[in-house]
C-alpha cells in the first residue's frame, strides 16, 4: 500500500509481456500505475504488471515508443507522407531532419505490419474469378476509348 492508500487498478490496460499469463488481457486488475515521467507533449504513465513484474508505459507496443517528439508532430508527418509528400518536403515544413522523418515513417510501417498480422490473422477473403473482375473493369468508361457497346451502336 502506498503513502496515500492503495494504488488504483487500471482495467483498460493489459500486460504487454508475451510470456505473462495475463498477456493482452485487460480488466484483470493486475496492472497498477508505477509512476509518471515528463515528455514534451505531457506526462506519460508507467505501469507494472503484478503477475510477471513487467514495467511498461503508455507508449509500449506503439509506433511512438521511445520517441521524444510530440505525437501530434509525428502524426502530421505520417499524414503528409500518406498524401504523397516527399520526405524532404515534410522535413522542411516540420523543421526536422529528413532522416528523422524517414525513421518515423519506417517505424509506423513496421508497427502497422505487426497490427495486420494480429488483426488479419484469421480473415478469409473469397477468390474472385478473373472473368468477374474483367466484367467489372470492362464496364468502366475510359475517356478517349470506345468500349465495344459504343462501337456496335455506331456512336462515338
Amino acid at each position: 500500500m502506498g503513502k496515500r492508500g492503495p494504488k488504483p487498478r487500471f482495467l483498460d490496460v493489459a500486460c504487454p509481456n508475451e510470456q505473462c499469463s495475463q498477456f493482452g488481457i485487460a480488466g484483470k486488475g493486475n496492472v497498477t500505475v508505477y509512476g509518471t515521467y515528463q515528455i514534451s507533449s505531457g506526462k506519460m504513465r508507467k505501469y507494472v504488471c503484478h503477475t510477471c513484474g513487467t514495467k511498461f508505459c503508455d507508449r509500449t507496443n506503439t509506433a511512438f515508443y521511445d520517441l521524444r517528439t510530440n505525437e501530434e508532430k509525428v502524426k502530421l508527418a505520417l499524414k503528409m507522407a500518406m498524401r504523397g509528400m516527399s520526405v524532404l518536403g515534410i522535413a522542411e515544413i516540420l523543421e526536422a531532419k529528413p532522416s528523422t522523418i524517414s525513421t518515423w515513417i519506417s517505424r509506423a510501417a513496421k508497427h502497422s505490419e505487426k497490427v495486420n498480422e494480429v488483426v488479419l490473422k484469421d480473415v478469409e477473403t473469397p477468390k474472385v474469378e478473373m472473368d468477374e473482375a474483367w466484367t467489372f473493369v470492362g464496364k468502366k468508361h475510359c475517356p478517349g476509348k470506345m468500349n465495344t457497346k459504343t462501337r456496335e451502336l455506331g456512336s462515338g
